[in-house]
């Protein structure tokens, strides 16, 4: 009977899934549409924090020099202590001219403030420095070293955020999907995401759910001013969710899948992967052991029950575990096609949830012995004293 109850509950979080939590595995939150260019053209700086990113600082920083908008628009490249030649390959590239900035990083005596994470703290200087401009920016553009634009990215992005007077915009960038660890874990890495923030509720004012994409963020720096700056998330790994949640206070936001933005930073072992989530998992669920236990025990009833009992199990058991395993499948469909990948692979979710239950825990140990959210060389979980 037991057995049986278990496999009614997974069946029930399912139907629960796919009908009342804000239609997150739809998919339908995009930058397809198009929007009128607005009366306006706003000032605009793209602010791009880069630590030992020579490899693609290049075609990222040459993507946004190469934006068609058609009002001021300058990129500034803040650089986070590298040692690999990041700031001169940048400034090599052909049309930089006055339209692109370099900022060193400024360090204490001890390495980085106190409270702050590196690429915050780089963030920050980067919007210091469009602040102190003579005709200061309208809107900064919070974008990674390893992301891409299409020549439109700028411009679409300003045209949705006049159209709308959002105070955040966001693309979550299309990840790279090539070898077989990304194949493996990308996809279910953006169906997790949208299921933890289902993007139409983020884009509702009316919703409390808050997120955003850190990969490209479009924020109007007045509201960031009236929210406290950038300093009130100066600690957060996650950094693009706790901005998100900081702006929804001032004004309406909104989050969306595109394939105008997308990152080309490989991951072509697993274990770059365990790496990427490792470093921030355990600072989702705020350090937190019961969390911790509780996210285990959801994530086992949820991902692992459907494919354990309908293998095992019997009778009314098997059947509800089979009905869940076959709408996990389904409502993995849609971010399948985004990736282009074979709908077979929905079936596999289970594994690939478990793969990320492990990372998980991976993260909340290497936290319990003092190397949470490593990153490039910092240590940065719970972040109190300078690195």
């Amino acid at each position: 009977m037991i057995v049986v109850l278990v496999a009614m509950i997974a069946l029930a979080i399912w139907l629960y899934l796919l009908v009342a939590h804000g239609a997150f595995w739809r998919c339908r939150e995009r930058d397809d549409e198009e929007l009128p260019q607005p009366p306006r053209t706003p000032r605009v700086a793209a602010i791009v924090p880069a630590r030992n990113e020579a490899e693609g600082i290049a075609e990222s920083i040459g993507s946004l020099l190469r934006q068609d908008y058609r009002g001021a628009f300058s990129v500034i490249l803040v650089d986070d202590d590298s040692s690999d030649g990041t700031a001169d390959i940048a400034r090599r590239l052909t049309g930089a001219g006055e339209r692109l900035q370099v900022v060193a990083s400024r360090m204490t005596d001890r390495g980085l403030p106190a409270g702050w994470t590196g690429k915050l703290w780089a963030v920050k200087q980067g919007i210091d420095a469009a602040a102190a401009h003579p005709s200061p920016p309208d809107y900064v553009l919070l974008t990674d070293a390893d992301i891409v634009h299409a020549s439109d990215s700028v411009s679409r992005l300003v045209a949705r955020a006049e159209a709308s007077g959002l105070v955040l915009a966001s693309l979550m960038a299309k990840l790279r999907c090539e070898s077989l660890a990304e194949r493996v874990s990308v996809p279910a890495f953006i169906f997790f995401f949208q299921m933890l923030y289902p993007f139409a509720s983020v884009n509702r004012p009316e919703s409390k759910v808050a997120a955003a994409a850190g990969g490209c963020m479009l924020v109007r720096r007045d509201a960031l001013q009236r929210a406290g700056g950038i300093e009130v998330i100066r600690g957060a790994l996650i950094d693009d969710c706790a901005l998100g949640k900081v702006l929804k206070a001032q004004g309406p936001i909104w989050l969306g899948l595109t394939e105008r933005v997308v990152s080309i930073r490989p991951y072509p072992a697993f274990d770059d992967i365990r790496r990427m989530v490792v470093r921030s998992a355990y600072a989702q669920l705020r350090y937190s052991p019961l969390l911790l236990l509780g996210t285990v025990a959801g994530m086992a009833l949820t991902y692992l029950v459907p494919p354990v009992l309908t293998i095992f199990g019997s009778g009314l058991a098997r059947f509800c575990a089979l009905a869940a395993w076959l709408l996990m499948a389904l409502a993995f469909q849609p971010t399948l096609r985004f990736y282009r990948l074979s709908p077979l692979w929905g079936f596999a979710l289970p594994a690939i949830a478990l793969q990320y239950l492990i990372y998980t825990l991976d993260s909340a140990y290497q936290y319990m012995r003092g190397q949470g959210g490593s990153w490039k060389g910092r240590v940065q979980a719970n972040v109190s004293e300078p690195q």
